[in-house]
């Protein structure tokens, strides 16, 4: 069973039409943009979003990706995806489930790892910035 996470984000989506292959379904590549977009939903309501990670110094690449589809959406749903954050310390970890609006349906379920790397040097970071964990622990308390 995936962590729920110590906190996180619903964001609603309608599925437009150029997402849509000609099976009229949602073609695979686009679930990682309607999961960046929770994920940004996520990090703007900790208070530390990818502006504020530059600002700080720190770029946030993602290492790893991984999807599990369990039915397609489809042109005109209404979808809700939930990014919830599960590690924070050393690297940032986000599951999503990407389910029905209307009826909670699952649709799919995802899991994203972002590591700090700083700016001036590109050295990957073992650890996450004080800055980052502490605008987490603000948002826990």
């Amino acid at each position: 069973m995936r962590s729920a996470g110590v906190l996180h984000a619903d964001t609603e989506i309608l599925v437009p039409f150029f997402d849509v292959d000609t099976m009229h379904v949602v073609w695979h590549g686009h679930y990682v943009k309607y999961l960046e977009v929770a994920r940004c939903a996520l990090l703007d309501k900790i208070g530390h979003n990818y502006t504020h990670m530059v600002e700080s110094g720190y770029a946030w690449p993602i290492i790893d990706l991984q999807l599990r589809y369990v039915r397609g959406a489809v042109f005109g749903q209404q979808l809700n995806v939930r990014a919830s954050l599960v590690e924070w310390e050393n690297r940032l970890k986000i599951n999503y489930l990407i389910t029905d609006l209307g009826t909670g349906e699952r649709l799919t379920r995802a899991s994203s790892v972002q590591v700090a790397v700083d700016v001036s040097n590109r050295e990957m970071q073992l650890a996450s910035p004080k800055v980052f964990t502490d605008a987490v622990e603000r948002m826990l308390r």
